[in-house]
């Protein structure tokens, strides 16, 4: 026998696992080899369903993915075989299928190069437009299929399948290279590429719409890919320190929420309900992110993330470390959304006036507007100065911002606990204004 097999309850469920963990991979080295997305895609379709079929019977292969990729090839000669316009490159590409299909199984690791690095840079390349990048990365990396891409992004999945169709036609038609940047172009594309694990990333640990505060599967597949791309780089600091500020984020998640879906305030979670495994794996990154050079952004915010992980609770969390953390992040990235969150720590650490008087500094800011946590800070710290007029007013205002349903329903719990005080700010009996 060129493989060992083992009998295993449950196949299909076993199937599914390591279609998801394989997928990028297998769909990468076809990509690299036939130079067609589509393609790679039906052949690696094709070969999932055919371990569907021969996988109950024989068992789950001792390497499945290298199993994947030799039958996924040999359905892709095939298919370019039946396709005159590919007679010149078939022969080519036949005599590097029929060498990986005589690899020595010792040697299976080899037949199934890793090429998901290319794939990430693929998907993300400036040339696609921003809304297509993350679906692409979720529908070729994490294996997801397009109506689950859509109910990621919470559009029809017809909607979604044109948005696909139209990135693939853009990645043919100005030939977009399946490659690894140079290392004089790197410094320039892997910040795309973090820039859509992390916006993944956040429509997971706040949702923009829908009945729920979180969307954990969201969150959980932009950490498994970021696990690859740390994998893939491992000395980057910046890939490092993105998962580092993944994980320790979301080592919350259980304690965010209450059980009505309502969101939980920071000061007031249980966190012994936190993941300690998945901090102490993020703590052990921090400080990779953070040596070697001049610290970068996902490596500051993991510092900060750090801190709130470290500390038992509010009061005694280093709030004068965190302004300073802040500070440096701001020369590294000085825009209002940084500036906005240093505030909320200056809160903490010098009060709700001295925070407020650097919100109203941001007040003009256009990108602030239309953001729902500048009035949701705003609004607090108002209530807290015994100033509810003005809180109620930016608790509209965030209000009519919100776009989940369990935001909705916290905002609007706020702002009947803010119109029940009278105007000085204290206290006052229920109803009055």
């Amino acid at each position: 026998m060129s493989a060992v097999h083992e009998q295993a309850p449950g196949t299909g469920s076993a199937v599914e696992s390591v279609f998801r963990e394989e997928h990028g991979r297998l769909l990468a080295s076809l990509v690299r080899r036939f130079g067609d997305l589509d393609l790679a895609e039906e052949v690696a379709s094709e070969a999932i369903e055919a371990a569907l079929v021969h996988w109950p019977a024989q068992g789950v292969p001792a390497r499945p993915g290298a199993w994947l990729l030799t039958t996924a090839r040999r359905k892709a000669v095939d298919r370019l075989r039946r396709d005159h316009t590919y007679a010149a490159r078939l022969a080519v590409l036949q005599v590097e299928a029929d060498r990986a299909a005589s690899t020595p199984p010792a040697d299976a690791a080899a037949a199934l190069p890793d090429e998901r690095l290319q794939l990430f840079f693929t998907c993300t390349h400036p040339a696609l437009p921003a809304e297509a990048r993350g679906a692409l990365m979720l529908r070729c990396l994490a294996g997801l299929t397009t109506a689950e891409v859509a109910r990621a992004y919470l559009v029809p999945t017809a909607t979604m399948a044109q948005r696909i169709v139209r990135a693939k036609k853009k990645i043919r038609e100005a030939r977009i290279p399946f490659r690894t940047p140079g290392a004089d172009e790197l410094p320039e594309r892997l910040p795309g590429v973090l820039q859509v694990l992390y916006s993944v990333f956040t429509e997971g640990y706040a949702a923009s719409s829908g009945p729920d505060l979180q969307r954990p599967d969201l969150a959980e597949e932009a950490i498994r890919l970021a696990r690859i791309l740390r994998r893939l780089l491992p000395a980057d600091r910046e890939v490092t320190g993105l998962l580092a500020l993944m994980l320790l984020v979301h080592a919350r998640r259980g304690a965010r929420t209450g059980p009505d879906g309502r969101p939980v305030l920071l000061e007031d979670q249980d966190r012994s309900r936190w993941d300690r495994p998945l901090i102490e794996e993020g703590l052990a990154l921090v400080p990779a992110a953070l040596t070697g050079g001049p610290p970068g952004p996902y490596g500051v915010q993991a510092a900060i993330a750090a801190l709130h992980d470290e500390a038992a609770d509010l009061a005694t969390t280093d709030w004068p470390q965190i302004v300073a953390l802040y500070d440096v992040l701001l020369t590294l990235d000085p825009s209002p959304v940084v500036a906005l969150n240093r505030a909320a720590a200056v809160a903490m650490r010098d009060g709700p006036e001295a925070s407020l008087a650097l919100l109203d500094e941001l007040a003009d800011e256009e990108r602030l507007r239309g953001y729902l946590p500048y009035h949701v800070a705003r609004a607090d710290l108002l209530q807290r100065l015994g100033r509810p007029a003005e809180a109620a007013a930016a608790y509209r205002q965030a209000l009519g911002l919100a776009g989940n349903e369990a935001e909705q329903a916290h905002l609007r719990h706020r702002l009947s606990t803010v119109e029940l005080l009278p105007p000085d700010g204290t206290a006052g009996t229920p109803g009055a204004v």
